[in-house]
Parts: C-alpha cells; structure tokens; sequence
C-alpha cells in the first residue's frame, strides 16, 4: 500500500496521524523491543483497523526497520577523542546507563555497546585523549576480553582497580573529566570529585552527550503502549498506593518526591509497558506530591484512552521535555523537594539547585513497599513459579533423552523458551537466558551467540540460567546438569554449592538481619576446600517487575537493608573453573515470619518458591548430612507433588526418577 494511501485509510479509520507522525510512531516502535503481542502498538495510532490495513502498518514498520552494521570500534573512538577535543574536555566517562539508571536500557542508550562492543549488563568506559579503558566486575571479566579490543581499551576489574584510581594517573594536572549528567547520581559523582581533587582536575556537566554527536544512527527513545496492570495482580488500587505514600512524604515533611525509576511508576501506577528488554517498563519520570497527586511526564503517544482512564484525575499527564520545567515549578514554590541521590540522576539535583530549591537526599519512597509483596502479588508469584516449574520439568526431562552432541547451547535456550511460553499469562523471558555448556558455564553472565555456540557434548556440565516474565509474577532459576557420567571432582564442587544453597533455604534468622549476615551461609562449605565464587548469593525479584529488583540482597557487600516479610529474593551459590566448567543451583525464596515455640525474638526465614528438580547425578551424599539430605528428599517430594500427575508419560517417568530420595 502506498504511505499516502495508508495514511488516508488511519484517517478514513479515526486515526489523526500524518505520514511524518506514522514513521516517527514507527521509528519508536521499531527502537523498542518485539514484545508478546507484536500487534500491540498499533493501539498507538489510535483505530481499530482492519486486517489488510494492520498489514499494510506492519509491512511500513518491516521496512523502516533500520540495517545492523558492525561498526568499527577504532573509527568510532578516535571520532569521540575528536568531539572531546571540541567540547573542551580532557576525559569522558560512559557508563552503561540510561537516565533512568535502571539494569535494561533502550537501544538508544546502548552507547557503551556502540562504542566498545561490550555487552554486559554492567560496565564503564573511561577515555581521555591518550588512553582508554573499560571497567567491569568479577561476572564479566572473561567476557570483556573476548569482546573489546585490547589494543584499544585496558580492561580492568571494577573493585579490584576502580575508575577513580586510573583517572588520576591518566588525566593532566587540571584537566576536566567529561559526563553526562543524566547518567549519573549525585553520590556517584561526589566520588569522582572526591578522586580529582586530589591531582587538581574536575568534573564537567555536558549539556549533550558527545556520543550523541558521532553516533550517526543512533535509535531514537523507544515506543510501546503503556497498558494498565490489573487489580487481580497488584492486590491495591494505584489511588491507595499513593495516598499511603502522600501521608508518609507529609509526616518526613516532604512537598512531593521525584520519581525517576521506572519500576517505582509502574508499581505506584499499577501500569507496566514494553520500552525495554526482559522488563515491562515504559520509561518515564514522575512528581509524586504529599496531596497523592502525581505529575507523570511521558511521550503522550504511549498512554492510550484506556490507559488515561485508568490513571485517572489525580495523574496528570505531560510530555518528557517539560519535566525540567515542572521541577522549577516546584522550586518557585519553595517546595521540600525530596530525591533519591544515590539512585536519580544528578540531573534532577542540579536543575532544583539551579531553580532555586534546597532538594533533600532520601531514599525513593516506592522501593520498600514494592519490595515487600502484598498477599495478592506473593500469590501470584507462587502461581507463576508453579507454571514456570512445569516449563523447567518438560524441558529438563526433553534434555535428558536427547544424546549428546546433538543440541546446542542456542537449540537448548530456545527449546526451553518454547515451553515457557505455552503457560497462561507468559509475557516474556526475564532475561537472555544463559545457556553455556563446558567452558562457556564458567563465565558468570554468559550470552550465547552464533560465534560462541557449543554442542552439549558428553562429560560436560551444562548450566542454564533463565527465567519468565506472567502477568502474575517474574521467575529466575539455574540448573546445572550433567551431559553423560560426571568427574569426581565435578560432583564434590557441585555438592558443596548444593549445601550452600541448603544452608540458604534453611537459615531462620531474627528480624532485623541483612543480607550480608547471611552470605556467609552461602560460601562456608566452598571455603573449606578454598574456593569461593565472585558474585553475590542472592538479588531481589520483582513481581511482573524487575528481575533483578532492590534495595534488599544475599552478598557480601554491607549497605544492604533488613530482610523483611513479603521480600523475595533468589539463593544462587555457584562455582566456576575458568575454562572447564561452571556450576549454580538457583532458586526463589520468599521471606517469612517464623514463629519458634519459647523463642524471646521475632524470626524470620525462607519459604522456597522455585520447584524443579536438581540433578541428583552430581550429587556426592557423602558430603551431605543427614539434615541436608532430608532437605534435597523433602523439596524432591514437593516437586513430584506439584507435577507428577500434570505431567505423563516419558516426561512423568523422567520426573519420577529426578526426584527419588537420594
């Protein structure tokens, strides 16, 4: 079809658009990912269309799709020294983030891809005019040197030789360190100051991120509908929600809070979208003020008449451009402005300042009410985790028939997808499963592709990482499974993570205790034989949210808050031989109150939610104790229980074998 046809057909239709409005909708559209439902957006033109005129949309959107070039990373660095020399800075820092400094991020702001051709969910390029180098943690250390050019960049462990420490050998005397200040926290910033000061060089704040400049085809923000998330899932209407928090902001003497994380809008909102991968997000900003009124500033495109329905009189609506202008706006008031400086960017702090306003450092008030489930949200996640295990037992009990040396690593994820997406209410993965045989499992967040794609061969271990997105919930898990008779030495490292894991789902613990007080659980049997592994024991999940959701964690590291009822949060040791294998067992826990007869405290513990079976194979029972062997034989039993009659069969007689009491 002609575009003028098709633009007089959405006329013809009800839909008010021009053709310059249809490719910029398209272009958006086209910048988001593929969700569920790939017809979805076209509730952003606003018609009910006929079936040859929904084709006719997405053949324009076929075509529009804009080609994937590889780029060459030495051109595309020495043309950002260029623009550094122009904007007058000595140095730029490119972490990878967008403004809402949340783990996924839009194709637009993949600029530390674009750049360096690493992919990680974590990472940081410093460059000056000289040098350059790309800090990454301990989960990616293996793959940062497989992917960026080490005759371009030094690669660094971001703990072990932080960025702070490389700048003040490599930027001159007085020398100005580039950022973006949308990228950033105020809290993260005050340390690079902190760094600087002590060689006589600064920060500064660029009003465009020079990438911008030399990234000639860089997507533009992306565009999916913003739907209304039902009351059945969220357990509390959007208007209760926010009432609750208007009181709270009052009583701590709050005017109103800047809401920068898309999960806290979505969670206040009770809405949810598709702008970013394995996350149903729509990107926005928001004002929460202490009347329970909320200031949402959003593409307007992405909120239909249904969803503006939904949002109701108290959630007004404006364009993302005038969020700078809103802030003023409050500052002219002389409104207590409160703002997350660790977790917002030092954009929104800068601009109050500018405006006049005196902004006060707290933690977003949405994170712990989110964080701790309701009882519709924590009944839903257990739904979604009976579906999702069903998935697991079909794929696990598929894997086991297949002979070795005949699926791949990409064969087996998108076989296990499959399942998945046959259970009510899937939505999505919840993130790119990790499906790395041999020596691709030693790599902690290891992506699969075309170049690294291994066959399952016989004497591997195999360890898939993956998880689901329902309507009612988000699932993760890890198995590691032997492909053929495993060694010795592969059932002892396996069995040692298994009472790790054990200690984990078995730790009663008073109120008040943190995450960090229980890592230590985790690692006491690896440590016995000198091994440990180099990522924490357990992050928190979200429901129908972020996969990886805080403030609350299983790790090392302080800093954490107290676990508390209703949190969930994932029980992951592992351990992994650089270039042999990788070994995780990874299940969701929620928190519970535990009530201990003639206790004198308040106890809490864990409540497993994930049910698949672990790989009895690896397991050496010499090393368990007899504790822990009823364990393993108790929550096998749970397992058969929930599946043994859903499933028939060679998958219920694989299911019945898998979980035997060891």
């Amino acid at each position: 079809m002609a575009p003028d046809e098709l633009v007089a057909r959405l006329q013809d239709a009800g839909a008010e658009v021009s053709l310059a409005e249809l490719d910029a909708v398209i272009d958006g559209v086209n910048a988001a990912p593929t969700g569920h439902d790939p017809a979805a957006w076209f509730t952003l033109i606003g018609a009910e269309l006929p079936t040859d005129l929904a084709a006719a949309l997405e053949a324009r959107r076929t075509a529009r799709q804009a080609p994937v070039t590889a780029g060459d990373p030495a051109a595309r660095l020495a043309a950002l020294r260029a623009r550094l020399a122009q904007v007058e800075v000595d140095g730029f820092l490119i972490p990878r983030a967008d403004e809402f400094l949340g783990e996924y991020i839009a194709a637009q702001a993949e600029r530390l891809f674009w750049l360096t051709g690493f992919n990680g969910s974590a990472g940081l390029a410093v460059i000056t005019a000289e040098s350059a180098a790309i800090f990454t943690d301990g989960r990616y250390t293996l793959q940062v040197r497989d992917q960026v050019d080490t005759t371009l960049y030094e690669t660094h462990h971001i703990t072990d030789s932080p960025a702070t420490a490389w700048l003040k050998a490599h930027l001159p005397a007085g020398g100005r360190l580039g950022y973006d200040p949308w990228l950033h926290t105020r809290d993260g910033l005050a340390r690079y100051d902190k760094a600087l000061a002590d060689v006589g060089a600064t920060t500064v704040a660029l009003t465009e991120n020079p990438i911008a400049a030399v990234w000639a085809d860089q997507p533009p923000p992306p565009l999916t509908p913003m739907v209304a998330h039902d009351l059945a899932f969220t357990g509390r209407t959007s208007a209760d929600k926010r009432h609750d928090l208007a009181e709270q902001l009052a009583a701590a003497g709050h005017d109103a809070f800047v809401l920068t994380s898309p999960e806290s809008i979505a969670w206040l909102l009770n809405v949810r979208g598709g702008d970013v991968p394995r996350t149903p997000l729509s990107q926005a900003f928001a004002v929460l003020h202490k009347s329970g009124a909320v200031d949402l500033y959003v593409d307007p495109r992405k909120v239909t008449a249904a969803t503006g329905g939904h949002l109701g009189n108290e959630v007004s609506v404006a364009p993302r451009d005038q969020f700078g202008a809103g802030l003023d706006i409050l500052a002219g008031r002389g409104a207590v402005v409160g703002v997350d400086a660790g977790d917002s960017p030092v954009w929104v702090w800068q601009r109050l300042v500018a405006a006049g306003a005196t902004p006060v450092a707290d933690s977003d008030p949405v994170v712990m009410p989110r964080a701790c489930k309701n009882p519709i949200e924590l009944a839903g996640m257990v739904a979604a985790h009976e579906r999702d295990g069903l998935a697991i037992c079909r794929f696990l009990a598929w894997l086991d028939r297949t002979s070795p040396g005949t699926v791949s690593e990409i064969d087996a994820a998108q076989k296990l997808a499959d399942f998945r997406a046959e259970g009510a209410h899937f939505r999505d993965l919840s993130f790119d499963t990790i499906s790395g045989t041999g020596p691709n499992g030693a790599i902690v967040h290891y992506r699969v592709s075309s170049e690294t794609n291994r066959v399952l061969a016989a004497g591997d271990l195999y360890l898939v990482d993956s998880g689901g997105q329902y309507l009612d919930g988000t699932t993760d898990i890890t198995r590691t499974i032997a492909i053929g008779p495993p060694g010795a030495v592969e059932r002892d490292r396996f069995t040692r993570v298994l009472k790790g894991h054990i200690a984990i789902a078995t730790a009663v613990f008073p109120t008040g205790t943190n995450g960090a007080q229980l890592d230590v659980l985790a690692r006491a049997a690896l440590w016995r034989v000198g091994i440990d592994y180099d990522h924490g024991t357990g992050h928190g999940v979200g429901a129908y949210l972020g996969v990886h959701e805080g403030p609350h964690r299983i790790s090392k590291g302080e800093g954490a808050p107290a676990l508390r009822a209703g949190m969930v949060v994932s029980n992951e040791p592992g351990y992994y031989k650089t270039g042999v294998f990788g070994i995780r067992i990874e299940n969701l826990v929620t928190v519970v109150d535990h009530e201990i007869a003639g206790g004198e405290r308040a106890m809490l513990a864990f409540e497993t939610l994930t049910l698949a079976p672990i790989d009895r194979r690896l397991i050496d029972a010499a090393l368990l104790t007899g504790e822990e062997i009823a364990w393993l034989d108790a929550y096998h039993a749970r397992v058969w229980a929930a599946y043994g009659t859903a499933l028939t069969g060679a998958d219920r007689d694989w299911l019945a074998a898998a979980t035997a009491p060891l």
